[in-house]
C-alpha cells in the first residue's frame, strides 16, 4: 500500500526573466512589440512537498496568486495532498474575499502530486487519452511600432500561421481600441475577406471598446466576416449577464465570455442567464484542475463547449480528458518575437513553432504535469523565495 502524502511543506521561489523586443502599450496593460526593447518579468514557483517525499509545484503563479497562497499556507500542513475536494472547498471559503487564485494553484500542484504517486500523466487520472489538440495562434496585442500594427499586417501574420498548420487565428487588438474603432472593423474583415473562411477566426479586444453601441458595431463586423467568436469586448470587464444576453441578441457571431468571473458558480449563473455561446475557464483562474473540470462539465449539461484560457501543459491535460471543447490558445506570439513566456523547460514550449505540421499539440506523457524545468536557469535568475508554511 502506499503512503499516504501528507503535506509538510509550502515554498514559492521567484525569479526573473527577460523577453527580448517585448515592451507595454500606452497605458502599460498590454504587452506588445518593441522593437530592441527588453521586458523583465517576475515569476513565481510554487512548490508543496510531502511526507513521502513527491514536491508537487506549478510556475505560473502571479503575485496575486502567491498572495493568495500565503493566506492559506498554514492551513495545508498535515493535510492529505489526494484530499483534493476538500482542500477545494476548504480553500474556497477561506479566500472569499479575494479573487481566489490561490484556489487553483494549490489544487494544480495536488495534482502533480497525485500524478507522480501513481506514476500517470494527469490526463489519465482525470480519464482522458492522449489525442492531437488543435490550436490556434493567439497574437500580442496590435502594436504602433511596425509589428502588427495595421490590417495587412495582421492578414500577413495569419497567412503564416496558416501555412504552419494552424486551423485558426485570434486577434488582440490595439489598447487603444475605444478611441479608434475603425481600425478594430477594418482589421477585422480585411481578415475576413484575405482569408476566405480558410481558418476559423476570432477576436478578443479585451474589454478595451469603449460601450455597448461600438461593441455592436464591432460585433456586426465579425458577422460580415464570418468569425468563429467574438470575446470580451467592451469595458464592462466582461462581467454584465444583462448586457451580454443583450448582445447575444443583436449579432450572429457567437460570444466567449466568464474569463473575469471566478469558479464554478458564476459561470452557471452566466450560462444560466444566456449570457454567453461559449463558455471561458482557466486553471489558474477558476480553482485549479478540479475547478476547471466542473465548469466543464457544467457546461456540459448545458450543451455548451468550454474554452481554456492561455496555454500550458495543464490545459493540454484537461483538454485531453474534455469532450465539449475546440481549441488549445497558443500565445501569446509574434511574427517578430521569439517568445512571450520564460523559457523555464527542458522539455516543453508553447511557442509559435509548438505545433506539428497538422496545427496540434499533445498533453506531456511524464507524470503529474509532466514536463521538466530547467534548475540551472531557474537558480540562475532567483531573485528571492521561502518558505510560507512548514
Amino acid at each position: 500500500m502506499r503512503e499516504e502524502p501528507i503535506i509538510k511543506k509550502v515554498e514559492v521561489i521567484v525569479y526573473e526573466s527577460k523577453l527580448s523586443n517585448v515592451g507595454k502599450d500606452y497605458n502599460t496593460f498590454n504587452m506588445v512589440y518593441e522593437p530592441n526593447s527588453t521586458l523583465t518579468t517576475r515569476n513565481n514557483i510554487l512548490r508543496i512537498h510531502t511526507s513521502n517525499g513527491l514536491i508537487g509545484q506549478y510556475d505560473s503563479i502571479s503575485d496575486n496568486a502567491l498572495s493568495d497562497v500565503k493566506t492559506i499556507a498554514q492551513y495545508l500542513i498535515g493535510k492529505n495532498a489526494l484530499s483534493r475536494e476538500s482542500i477545494y472547498n476548504d480553500t474556497k471559503r477561506g479566500l472569499r474575499h479575494t479573487a481566489m487564485l490561490g484556489v487553483g494553484v494549490v489544487d494544480i500542484c495536488l495534482w502533480d502530486i497525485a500524478g507522480k504517486l501513481y506514476d500517470e500523466p494527469i490526463y489519465k487520472l482525470l480519464g482522458g487519452e492522449k489525442k492531437p489538440l488543435p490550436c490556434y495562434a493567439s497574437t500580442l496585442h496590435a502594436d504602433e511600432n511596425g509589428g502588427l500594427s495595421s490590417a495587412q499586417d495582421f492578414l500577413d501574420f495569419a497567412i503564416q500561421c496558416r501555412e504552419m498548420g494552424y486551423p485558426a487565428f485570434k486577434v488582440h487588438g490595439w489598447g487603444n481600441a475605444r478611441d479608434n474603432l475603425q481600425r478594430e472593423i477594418d482589421n477585422v474583415l480585411n481578415l475576413g475577406s484575405g482569408l476566405n473562411n480558410s481558418m476559423d477566426l476570432m477576436i478578443d479586444p479585451a474589454c478595451e471598446i469603449k460601450n455597448f453601441s461600438d461593441t455592436i458595431k464591432l460585433g456586426r463586423a465579425c458577422d460580415e466576416a464570418n468569425f468563429f467568436w467574438y470575446e470580451d469586448p467592451f469595458q464592462d470587464g466582461g462581467v454584465s449577464q444583462f448586457a451580454h444576453a443583450k448582445l447575444r441578441q443583436l449579432i450572429k457571431t457567437p460570444i466567449l465570455q466568464t474569463e473575469h468571473i471566478r469558479l464554478l458558480e458564476q459561470h452557471v449563473d452566466f450560462i444560466n442567464a444566456g449570457a454567453t455561446d461559449f463558455v471561458r475557464a482557466g486553471a489558474h483562474e477558476d480553482g485549479g484542475i478540479t475547478g476547471a473540470m466542473k465548469i466543464a462539465h457544467a457546461s456540459e449539461g448545458f450543451g455548451l463547449d468550454v474554452e481554456l484560457h492561455g496555454p500550458g501543459a495543464v490545459h493540454r491535460h484537461i483538454m485531453s480528458s474534455i469532450r465539449n471543447t475546440n481549441y488549445f490558445e497558443l500565445g501569446l506570439v509574434h511574427p517578430n518575437v521569439e517568445y512571450t513566456k520564460p523559457q523555464i523547460y527542458t522539455n516543453y514550449s508553447d511557442n509559435l513553432d509548438a505545433i506539428d505540421s497538422n496545427g496540434n499539440v499533445f498533453a506531456p506523457d511524464g507524470p503529474g504535469i509532466g514536463v521538466d524545468l530547467d534548475w540551472e536557469w531557474i537558480k540562475k535568475n532567483q531573485v528571492d523565495g521561502g518558505i510560507l508554511a512548514e
